[in-house]
């Protein structure tokens, strides 16, 4: 028997259900979908004007965030006929990376970035550039989806001037399914929850807390239910409210992430 055996395993995610959930049943296991990515749409006229200021402004810092959101922007940008002027830019001005697939991507372009964070997260991005002078500077903080408030408010209270570029914003899922997961868990009628990216943590902890509920879905993480994360930038978002255990694999893989809860299952 699979050692996920009478075990239901929530998959939080929208993506490769199908590969995670035959990988969960081959475990013995039985997968539950309650995905919590919400719609993602692209927001192309409000990232036209913040590309078109960058290229029209001089810019002291680019703080790129995501290896996707980067590309994104690049692409807008060939779209608008000012790609090779904000590659100029980039190559102008101070820049800092977070994660490896940006880090990646400005190797392709041939920027080597000032700062490059401790760990593939948003804090470690911080931790960073903590010696950095920031004051009266213009920083183009570049975002995947939703806002970073903690880096924000850390380059504010620098004395940075902040310009967002957000290309890419999520729409909240459907209420009946975070209604469901936090009675579900509530009730521990679920054995563990697989969360793939930081927003489907946030989504579930907005919902709950707004519901009054979310002592009790942190109890339930901290007790009974585990919670599984994708990678260090899910885990993050995990820890920062309030979740004493969260199971991650080494390798930032939705299959990875799977073994690694059978790992943790063997090892009880």
């Amino acid at each position: 028997m699979g050692k996920l055996s009478n075990k239901k395993i929530v998959i939080a995610g929208s993506r490769k259900i199908e590969e995670m959930s035959l990988l969960i049943e081959k475990q013995g296991g039985t997968p539950v979908i309650r995905s919590l990515q919400g719609l993602l749409y692209f927001d192309e006229s409000a990232i036209e004007r913040e590309l078109l200021f960058c290229v029209n402004n001089k810019i002291d810092w680019f703080v790129l965030t995501t290896g996707t959101g980067t590309d994104t922007l690049l692409g807008a940008a060939e779209r608008l006929e000012i790609h090779a002027a904000l590659i100029q830019k980039l190559k102008e001005a101070k820049v800092s990376a977070r994660g490896y697939k940006t880090y990646a991507l400005l190797k392709k372009l041939d920027i080597k970035p000032e700062i490059v964070d401790e760990d593939g997260t948003t804090q470690g991005l911080i931790r960073s550039m903590d010696l950095c002078d920031f004051a009266g500077q213009t920083v183009v903080v570049q975002l995947h989806g939703e806002p970073q408030p903690d880096l924000i408010q850390f380059l504010e209270n620098r004395g940075a001037n902040v310009i967002q570029l957000l290309p890419y914003r999520h729409v909240e899922p459907e209420s009946s399914t975070l209604e469901m997961l936090c009675h579900e868990l509530s009730t521990s009628s679920i054995d563990a929850v697989c969360f793939t990216t930081a927003v489907q943590v946030r989504y579930l902890f907005n919902y709950a807390k707004r519901q009054g509920l979310a002592d009790t879905v942190r109890e339930s993480f901290n007790s009974r239910v585990r919670a599984v994360a994708v990678g260090k930038v899910t885990e993050e978002a995990l820890r920062d409210e309030g979740l004493d255990l969260v199971v991650v694999p080494e390798i930032e893989r939705m299959g990875a992430m799977v073994i690694e809860l059978v790992k943790y299952y063997e090892n009880q």
